[in-house]
């Protein structure tokens, strides 16, 4: 009898075991053809993302451009350039423009009045944090800390600021070879509108297209002085240093733990932006796919580009935007 009874719950304890690997199988065999699916579904995404606008963003841009095409969809081309934030909107604000516009100051309101008038839906994504930056010559070794006050005497076209020893008397009796960014790009427009205020620049300010040619020339003079975002000196340190700004409370070096909207580099920090042709997003699914991959991994690339990262809560409400694209 005991016998029986021990058959019996073998038996049965045996045909759990055998019902327990089916449903495991079944549940394996199903949630792999959902997986399937969706990489199927992933991986036929294909065409083409193009990006212009600001050189400051434009490291960011391209870092996340290139691990999406490396990492995430290979057979979509994203394309990025920089021609500079307004020279880039040009481009964005027009039939059959560019699906992204980075820019290192927000849209005007012309430009947004000219979106409205072609009937392009724009949304605004925040990017990251940069940093005005101000560099000088390695062997300066006079004009490493200044007031913004000093700062802005030497580009203001109504100073008297025209050689080092006019800021401090200890300084070189030398002209200063001030240089900056072009109008094309959205960091001259933040330098002239929230720092000088709207206020004319010298005429004599050497004014470039490009960050690179920006670099090789102070690089290369002593008395130089240029403005650009903080990676592009994080990119060239080696040829330049920046200059530490008083605000009040003592020098503060741009850095990441000092660029920030509340931090002790406040007063030269300023969001970056790209900007995304929704109607573009909605009719190609690459594009909106790149958008929510910007915004779920921005955060991660913007400091090895030169940027400090934005509030998590923030992407987050990007994303959630863009999610629900249709």
């Amino acid at each position: 009898m005991k016998f029986n009874k021990f058959l019996l719950f073998m038996i049965i304890a045996t045909f759990a075991v055998v019902l327990a690997a089916c449903r495991t199988d079944a549940g394996e065999e199903n949630g792999s053809k959902k997986n399937n699916a969706s990489a199927k579904v992933s991986a036929d995404l294909k065409g083409s993302v193009v990006i212009d606008g600001s050189g400051t963003v434009y490291p960011l841009m391209a870092r996340l451009a290139e691990e999406y095409m490396v990492n995430e969809q290979e057979n979509v081309s994203v394309e990025v350039s920089r021609a500079g934030t307004s020279a880039g909107f040009k481009k964005f604000l027009v039939d059959n423009g560019t699906d992204f516009n980075d820019a290192s100051r927000q849209i005007k309101d012309e430009e947004a009045a000219e979106a409205d008038k072609l009937g392009i839906e724009v949304k605004e994504l925040k990017v990251a944090l940069d940093g005005l930056t101000f560099v000088i010559n390695k062997d300066n070794d006079w004009a490493t800390e200044m007031t913004p006050e000093q700062l802005i005497s030497i580009f203001l076209a109504d100073g008297t600021v025209e050689k080092w020893s006019d800021i401090n008397p200890d300084w070189p009796n030398e002209k200063i070879n001030a240089m900056g960014p072009n109008e094309n790009h959205g960091t001259y427009e933040f330098f002239y509108e929230k720092i000088l205020d709207k206020q004319d620049m010298k005429s004599t300010v050497n004014l470039q297209q490009e960050y690179s040619t920006l670099v090789n020339l102070v690089s290369e003079d002593k008395n130089g002085i240029a403005f650009f975002g903080f990676g592009y000196y994080v990119n060239n340190g080696d040829k330049l240093q920046a200059v530490a700004v008083d605000f009040g409370n003592g020098a503060v070096e741009p850095a990441l733990d000092t660029i920030a909207e509340d931090g002790a580099y406040a007063d030269f920090t300023r969001p970056v932006f790209t900007y995304l042709n929704v109607n573009h997003a909605k009719e190609k699914p690459q594009v909106k796919d790149f958008a929510i991959y910007v915004m779920n991994n921005i955060n991660k690339f913007a400091g090895e580009t030169g940027f400090a990262p934005i509030p998590e809560n923030e992407a987050k409400e990007n994303i959630s935007f863009l999610e629900g694209l249709k």
